[in-house]
C-alpha cells in the first residue's frame, strides 16, 4: 500500500476501537498502524482523531486545533498498562536533519515542532505519552 493511499479502515475488532465512527487514514503508514493497534494483543484500545488540542499557529499567529492521529491503550513487556498519544509522520516533516533546504518542508517542520509542544503540554496534563512515529518505526524488520 502506497503512503498516498486514503480511505476507511475496516475494523477487525470493535470491542477495542474506542473513537466516534469508522476510522480514516490518510496514508498507508496510519492504515498499517491501525492493522497493528486493531490485531496486537497488547493494544487494548484504540482510537484514531479522538482528542483536538488548541495551539497557536507560529506562521500566521492565530489560535487553531491539532488532531493527533491516535490515542492508544497498550500493556507493555513488564505488563504495565500505558496510553499514547500518536502522530505519524514522514521521517522528512518530524527531524530538523531531514528537512533541508525545502521551504514547504521547513514550514512544515515549524508548524509541526508548535502541534507537537502543545501535545506535550496536553499529555503531562492527562499524565500520558506524546510521540511521533515515523515509517523507519512502522517498517522496521
Amino acid at each position: 500500500m502506497s503512503k498516498w493511499a486514503q480511505g476507511t479502515y475496516v475494523i477487525i475488532n470493535p470491542a477495542k476501537y474506542v473513537g466516534s465512527g469508522s476510522p480514516r487514514y490518510r496514508s498507508g503508514w496510519e492504515h498499517s498502524f491501525m492493522r497493528f493497534c486493531d490485531t496486537n494483543d497488547n493494544i487494548l484500545q484504540w482510537a484514531s482523531e479522538s482528542v483536538r488540542i488548541p495551539y497557536r499557529h507560529p506562521l500566521t499567529g492565530k489560535m487553531t486545533s491539532y488532531v493527533p492521529d491516535f490515542l492508544i491503550q497498550y500493556v507493555d513487556k513488564n505488563n504495565r498498562t500505558n496510553t499514547d498519544l500518536i502522530e505519524i509522520k514522514p521521517e522528512n516533516q518530524a527531524f530538523l536533519e531531514s528537512v533541508g533546504r525545502n521551504k514547504t518542508r521547513q514550514a512544515q517542520f515549524v508548524q509541526n515542532q508548535a502541534k507537537w509542544a502543545a501535545a506535550q503540554v496536553w499529555c503531562k496534563q492527562q499524565g500520558i505519552r506524546f510521540r511521533v512515529v515515523t515509517e523507519k518505526d512502522i517498517f522496521h524488520n
